[in-house]
């Protein structure tokens, strides 16, 4: 007994039948149905994406009986010898086999004679760009102007390597790898079709292992049916391709989000001991972190994943930052597997690092683990410097935009109460705008949130809402993540719940950033003052001497600090004897 395998099989027969590739097929449609069949095509793509069936679908409705259509019969004398690999108009040739130029004039010479049996001699060349340069040289010209009668298609898996004067005499058209989603669509009607049992499961495993090739997927299929036996399961077909349960991708993931590196050791080391692939293991965790990040941000796609239920349970468990950055990291390890002693350690290190940059389990901040403010002449010139701020800023305000409160809670909790004490206070809450800066600089934020809240200048707290003023230049900086981050440090460090809602103006004279500023620009001036006021400099400049002041740059960070002596690169002129 004869079987013909299902790519071949369920090989597409005409442009209706054809998955994927419409940009393709509408072009080709066109042309047939007003007449403008171009004497060239080029098909580009990876392989199993359709060149071949396209090229044999296009010989059909250029030689169908009926006449040139987008829609041969499939029933007439052509259209069933060209499905059956016997129609003596279409020369299909392997360039692989038939890279020289002595195989390529033979071609040429029979392209001059008329068809035998149909309308059209269509020669379709695969795999083109292995011919030889001189047999590339020898058909340009027939390939530019070709008998009324010929058409040629050309496909290749590496356009690269065709010469650009062979590109500029066809028509290009590249095809694209058919989505996974498309290609388990495909393979679950083929199976009903052939009154096979299976699961989504396993068909999900056999598209992404395609990578995009249908006729992968369909070879892949006919193994998986003989594997099991006549039905298609996905453990057994994770079996068959030797990739990982996802039930031990999951007790990573859980292990990580427990913080438990005991755990998340034992289970790479059950994986390594069941002899799974470390590359396969890092691929699982990558889909399921990307599965995770689309549930963040788009909780109702989740509804198309197989295992929407785990990855549900997950999400609450992270953040999304930690999502992105648990990505980056399991991909670099993936890439880096090949440089590490073996892939097992290379595997661990990597589930290991993961670990390292999870953040610990938020807790409440104690009075004694408190940012304690150094007071002292740094503290005192500081506060004078606030002082002078606040003076200077009194007479007039800038005009402000005022944004609405922004949206609280994280990962789709609500907030509670705006006067409810999340804990015990570690600092006084400034009752106004005089002692905010200096308030926000004992927090001891950093990076993204420590520069918002260095441009912030207080402006009201009432209602359960924190209002504060920000320069329309950093509104950047007011983004969702800065804001909850800095949203959640100030409601640690006061004891309280409130909203948090921000003012665009034009300046905020006293924020903590303008006040390190001016900080700055008076020890700059202190220090070139007491640097002129040196009897050294004074009489090095009265013999010649040149001072650099772009150089003078004060040692301490405050006026206050500021040393006896400032310290600068001086270059002085030589003086006559």
């Amino acid at each position: 007994m004869s079987y013909q395998a299902l790519a071949r099989q369920w090989r597409p027969r005409t442009f209706a039948e054809l998955v994927g590739q419409s940009h393709v097929v509408t072009a080709l449609q066109n042309a047939l149905e007003r007449g403008r069949v171009h004497h060239a095509y080029l098909l580009t793509g990876t392989r199993g994406v359709g060149k071949t069936t396209l090229a044999r679908i296009l010989a059909k409705s250029l030689n169908c009986e009926q006449g040139v259509t987008a829609t041969p019969c499939g029933q007439c004398a052509a259209c069933t010898a060209i499905d059956e690999g016997r129609f003596v108009d279409l020369l299909e040739l392997d360039a692989a086999s038939n890279t020289g130029i002595d195989n390529m004039r033979e071609i040429l010479d029979n392209a001059r004679y008329a068809p035998t049996a149909g309308r059209y001699k269509v020669y379709l060349i695969d795999e083109v760009h292995m011919l030889s340069k001189a047999a590339f040289n020898s058909m340009l010209k027939t390939l530019e102007e070709p008998p009324e009668h010929v058409k040629f298609v050309l496909a290749t898996t590496d356009p690269q390597k065709i010469p650009v004067t062979v590109l500029s005499r066809c028509l290009q058209f590249s095809l694209k790898p058919l989505p996974a989603e498309q290609v388990k669509a495909r393979l679950a009607y083929i199976l009903e079709a052939e009154k096979i049992v299976f699961d989504g499961g396993g068909l999900a495993l056999i598209a992404r292992a395609a990578r995009g090739s249908l006729r992968d997927a369909l070879s892949l299929l006919d193994q998986a049916i003989a594997y099991g036996a006549g039905s298609v399961q996905e453990t057994q077909v994770r079996a068959m391709l030797g990739t990982v349960d996802r039930d031990y991708v999951y007790r990573l993931v859980e292990a990580l989000a427990a913080h438990d590196g005991a755990a998340l050791l034992a289970e790479a080391d059950g994986l390594a001991a069941r002899g799974l692939d470390a590359g396969a293991v890092l691929d699982e965790l990558i889909a399921l972190f990307h599965r995770i990040a689309v549930a963040q941000v788009v909780p109702e796609a989740t509804s198309g994943f197989e295992d929407s239920a785990h990855v549900a349970a997950l999400v609450a468990h992270f953040s999304a930052e930690e999502v992105q950055l648990f990505y980056q990291i399991a991909l670099q390890g993936r890439a880096d597997l090949a440089l590490a002693p073996d892939e097992t350690m290379g595997m661990s290190m990597t589930l290991l690092r993961l670990l390292a940059f999870t953040p610990g389990t938020p807790s409440s901040v104690s009075a004694a683990s408190a940012p304690v403010r150094q007071e002292g002449r740094a503290g005192q010139a500081k506060t004078v410097a606030s002082e002078k701020t606040a003076e200077k800023a009194a007479p007039s305000q800038p005009k402000t935009e005022t944004l609405p409160p922004l949206p609280q809670g994280e990962r789709g909790v609500e907030p509670a109460a705006a006067s409810t004490s999340v804990s015990t206070s570690v600092s006084t809450f400034p009752a106004s705008g005089a002692d905010w800066s200096n308030w926000i600089a004992g927090l001891g934020l950093k990076g993204m949130v420590a520069q918002l809240a260095a441009h912030t200048e207080w402006r009201s707290f009432a209602n359960g809402v924190l209002t504060l003023a920000l320069p329309e230049a950093q509104r950047h900086l007011a983004n969702k993540t800065n804001t909850d981050k800095l949203k959640k440090a100030l409601e640690e460090a006061s004891g309280q719940r409130f909203q948090l809602a921000f003012e665009m103006a034009d300046a905020t004279n006293g924020s903590l950033a303008t006040q390190q500023r001016q900080n700055r620009e008076q020890a700059q001036r202190d220090t070139e003052e007491a640097f002129r006021r040196d009897a050294f400099v004074q009489a090095l400049e009265k013999e010649g001497g040149e001072v650099r002041w772009e150089t003078v740059q004060p040692v301490a960070q405050s006026v206050s600090e500021q040393p006896a002596e400032a310290q600068a690169n001086v270059s002085a002129a030589p003086t006559a004897s």
